[in-house]
């Protein structure tokens, strides 16, 4: 039976991944010491996820921490070239947050992944490496572009760009990235030189908004999953910056996670591909609150803040022809709408079960 590792197990994707996988047979090692508590108290912890996965047979969880390569050492020297794949989901995922603790930032998302990285490359080395990566390695490069403001949210003046979004041709040096972002193009960079020199099946995925009902939102991080958290729970959002009209893509996890598994089945090496809902599930934050309140009935309290979140992108929507024209097999199954509805269902379910 074929290995995968899957870090960060108990999060958005990488539970999503757990699953997947699971169904296509493969015998799951998910590693994740719960640390998104630690980032963002009782909204992020995770153990909700993991009481879930335990129900299946194929899935062993090791609760060790990425920073730890000895630890990382005994799964690789266990299992070595019967791990057909890496998935690469655990990190320190707040622009916020990285800035009160840039060494432990740093720590998860750049050592982390080079420890991974190097295990794979001595024990593995024919496996798939996938690396969760981010749309904050352009750092604000994006801010740059020419916007109009419209009634509820910012567009580009580039027709192209309103039309397609953002491709990975956008450079991501000469910006202010945020402590986060740093530690982030140190991985995705890393994850990069270990295909193109080591010649590992390695791929990075930026993201945008990566979404579902497994996620553990936090004001910090999980835009959608905390929105509706607010609504359900009649908690204020706060809305920083740029009148609530920035604009994000939003991809649901399934979808990515099938991503995922067009590249496990024709893997290259060294890539890069922007990854997100593109042009179709796109919504500015006051376009997002809308919709949440029609589909739940209910009114969220929102607290407007002028000042914007440093490193803020105002517009970004992932162009997403690169990745359909190495696989044109993928499509995307979940809109907007649906997504937000899961999202809306699971949060209430919760509430039954904790009643």
């Amino acid at each position: 039976m074929k290995i995968a590792i899957v870090t960060g197990s108990n999060g958005l994707v990488g539970s999503e991944a757990v699953r997947f996988l699971i169904k296509k047979k493969y015998r799951v090692l998910g590693i994740d010491n719960n640390l998104r508590k630690y980032f963002f108290g009782k909204d992020g912890d995770t153990k909700w996820q993991l009481s879930n996965l335990q129900k299946y047979k194929l899935f062993m969880n090791y609760p060790y921490d990425i920073r730890n390569y000895l630890k990382l050492r005994t799964i690789f020297k266990k299992y070595k070239k019967k791990i057909d794949v890496i998935i690469h989901c655990a990190a320190q995922p707040s622009h916020d947050w990285a800035a009160k603790e840039p060494l432990t930032d740093f720590s998860i998302n750049a050592n982390g992944t080079l420890n991974l990285l190097e295990l794979t490359r001595k024990y593995t080395p024919k496996a798939k490496f996938i690396f969760l990566s981010s749309n904050k390695v352009y750092g604000d490069n994006p801010n740059k572009i020419k916007l109009v403001e419209t009634e509820n949210r910012y567009v580009p003046k580039d027709l192209n760009l309103r039309r397609f979004g953002i491709s990975e041709k956008m450079s991501i040096d000469n910006s202010k990235h945020s402590i986060f972002g740093s530690s982030k193009v140190a991985a995705d960079v890393l994850v990069q030189e270990y295909g193109k020199y080591y010649g590992l099946k390695t791929v990075c995925f930026r993201g945008g908004c990566l979404t579902g009902p497994h996620h553990s939102g936090a004001e910090l991080h999980g835009f959608l999953s905390y929105l509706v958290k607010c609504c359900i729970h009649n908690k204020t959002y706060k809305v920083y910056g740029y009148k609530g009209k920035q604009v994000r893509d939003n991809i649901h996890s399934a979808d990515l996670v099938n991503m995922i598994w067009e590249f496990i089945k024709k893997p290259i090496k060294g890539e890069v591909f922007n990854v997100g809902g593109g042009i179709k599930n796109s919504c500015s934050i006051i376009e997002a609150i809308d919709i949440i309140e029609r589909i739940s009935k209910k009114k969220i309290k929102i607290k407007f803040i002028k000042k914007n979140r440093i490193g803020d992108h105002i517009w970004y929507i992932s162009n997403l022809n690169k990745f359909k024209k190495h696989y044109p097999n993928w499509k995307m199954n979940y809109s907007l709408k649906k997504i937000i509805s899961e999202i809306i269902l699971q949060q209430l379910k919760m509430i039954n079960e904790d009643s």
